[in-house]
């Protein structure tokens, strides 16, 4: 089985930016740990903090992967052209959030991604990504 993650602007800052919310571990760490519970899986991953590579990634993995986990981060809420390049896609994608966003901002209620998504994890920390994969296995 082959995943590919994508994580939009910002998280290339996990570990750094308010650990209150997105802990302390980096996403680079973080994913090892997931190879190493997952050894059948090949993971790929991506993080890109500007929309056309996000979207570029997308239709690159699009049509081979076996799923797409997606966290695109502030896009979620503003991008209509990531969710329509999720729409133009055959791999099912899971929309992937480390906070709840519901007990957020307002505008962070919003999501162009949900609607084409085959499911969605949120507010579970960073092991978001794993109940991600888990979700894939089912």
């Amino acid at each position: 089985m082959n995943i590919a993650i994508i994580n939009g602007p910002n998280l290339n800052l996990l570990g750094k930016r308010e650990p209150n919310i997105y802990g302390s571990l980096t996403f680079d760490e973080y994913l090892i740990s997931l190879k190493k519970e997952f050894k059948d899986i090949k993971f790929e991953y991506f993080q890109s903090n500007i929309e056309g590579k996000i979207i570029d990634q997308i239709h690159k993995v699009g049509f081979t992967s076996n799923f797409i986990l997606i966290n695109a981060a502030a896009y979620t809420h503003t991008s209509v052209a990531i969710g329509d390049a999720i729409k133009s896609i055959t791999s099912p994608v899971i929309e992937i959030h480390i906070s709840n966003t519901f007990s957020r901002e307002d505008f962070r209620h919003k999501s162009y991604i949900s609607p084409v998504a085959k499911g969605l994890i949120i507010g579970f920390g960073i092991d978001s990504y794993r109940l991600g994969v888990l979700s894939c296995l089912k």
